[in-house]
């Protein structure tokens, strides 16, 4: 027990660590992007997302055109449960690669999120066009298919997983087995 104690102990202190060495480069370099970037992904780590956020919209101050702090101010509001704000972040960064297939899949999260379930199947679907090896955007057009009456489509999808992610195939078919009071 005292091990594990001085284990999860050590592992803070050593991402405290990270944040204060961080810190240290923004604050000798504030021009530099890449170092609030770097420090809100750290934040994020921690869960300690309105830091993050913070860091992250400081790197776009200073590169609006950071790919990656967009993605992550989309990815720190969605965990934060705040869909409308990953929504705005998500879109903004599908603009900058609208066939993306990772793009496509984070804005139909959102539109799951939101109960937006066609919206969601249309990006899961664009994303497979573009991927069709996309095995978690296939399950989620899937559950999307589920809760609009689509259950063949979602029964297709079942059985094409079976070959491709069981383990996904398996929880798609608890979706399945929901929808018909099985």
């Amino acid at each position: 027990m005292l091990s594990a104690g001085l284990t999860m102990l050590t592992s803070c202190s050593s991402k405290q660590n990270e944040i204060n060495n961080l810190q240290q480069q923004v604050w000798k370099n504030p021009q530099n992007a890449n170092s609030y970037l770097l420090l809100g992904n750290a934040y994020a780590r921690t869960k300690r997302y309105s830091e993050a956020s913070t860091a992250y919209k400081r790197a776009l101050a200073i590169n609006p055109e950071l790919d990656e702090a967009l993605h992550a101010l989309g990815a720190v509001a969605f965990n934060q449960k705040n869909y409308a704000e990953a929504l705005k972040f998500f879109q903004k960064h599908l603009e900058l690669s609208p066939k993306d297939s990772l793009r496509l899949y984070d804005l139909g999260n959102v539109s799951m999120q939101l109960g937006q379930f066609d919206k969601a199947a249309k990006l899961y679907s664009e994303a497979i066009e573009n991927s069709d090896a996309f095995t978690d955007a296939h399950y989620n057009l899937a559950v999307c298919y589920i809760r609009t009456g689509r259950r063949a489509e979602a029964q297709a999808i079942y059985e094409w997983l079976l070959v491709k992610n069981n383990y996904l195939a398996v929880s798609l078919q608890k979706h399945l087995k929901k929808g018909t009071g099985e």
